[in-house]
């Protein structure tokens, strides 16, 4: 089924492993043009090899939480392709340190690479949407945001939920200028931050009897960055199998 997204211009950070490249990927098979970021210079750049066959592809090496970086990365995108149609903040990093244990330093990276990235991010490109008259953001949360993710640390819950709220708050501001915003709430996926062991132990607890695949999150993304959710916004999506805790 054709969504409509030939030749638009999608940013996508944390491109290099796991969701992000999933999302690349399939955004790339839809003849999505794609500006790629990422810290793991080496892996963003085989994804970038992979992908480049089927779909304009750039890249950039990009801490997300600089807010420096993301004016340059957005910059060279515009540069590039003129436009920006698409944002996938998918960047994240995993804390398992339990309340008594976390550092201040832990707990500032974790909500400085999940959450304030979100929002430099869409300040960046709010104002290239907003000329166009049209977008679509879409940020990566985590039922572990809604629920307080009993096997995860409080920092990543906290982001997530942050997250959330952050996307509500994006959608308003958005949407006189048509522009769209909505959050994904995956559980489950397996990923480099699900260890395998903790995958065969999990997946009996879902409903659908499976772990998510990065794909599942991947089709969720492409929906909501078509035409066919014009009328979705403010929206949290869960990607769980029928779970309700992570």
């Amino acid at each position: 089924m054709e969504l409509g997204l030939q030749d638009r211009v999608a940013i996508v950070t944390g491109a290099a492993r796991g969701l992000g490249k999933a999302i690349a990927r399939a955004l790339a098979q839809e003849g999505v043009k794609l500006a790629l970021l990422d810290i793991e210079q080496g892996a963003l750049q085989e994804t970038v090899a992979a992908l480049s066959s089927k779909t304009g592809t750039i890249s950039s090496y990009t801490d997300v939480s600089d807010e420096e970086q993301v004016r340059q990365a957005v910059e060279q995108a515009v540069s590039v392709y003129g436009r920006v149609d698409i944002l996938v903040n998918n960047a994240g990093i995993a804390s398992f340190a339990a309340v008594p244990d976390i550092t201040q330093a832990e707990w500032d990276r974790v909500l400085d690479v999940n959450l304030k990235s979100v929002l430099l991010m869409s300040q960046a490109v709010f104002p290239i949407m907003k000329r166009q008259g049209r977008g679509a953001i879409i940020n990566m949360s985590s039922m572990a945001g809604k629920v307080g993710g009993l096997k995860i640390g409080p920092a990543y819950s906290a982001s997530k939920a942050g997250i959330i709220g952050l996307t509500l708050a994006l959608a308003r501001a958005g949407a006189p200028h048509g522009i769209r915003v909505n959050a994904l709430a995956p559980a489950f996926i397996e990923s480099s931050m699900m260890p395998g062991e903790r995958s065969a132990e999990l997946a009996p607890l879902i409903p659908l009897g499976r772990m998510g695949a990065p794909d599942d999150v991947a089709s969720a993304v492409l929906f909501l960055a078509s035409d066919r959710a014009s009328f979705i916004t403010g929206e949290v999506l869960d990607v769980n199998g029928g779970a309700l805790m992570d």
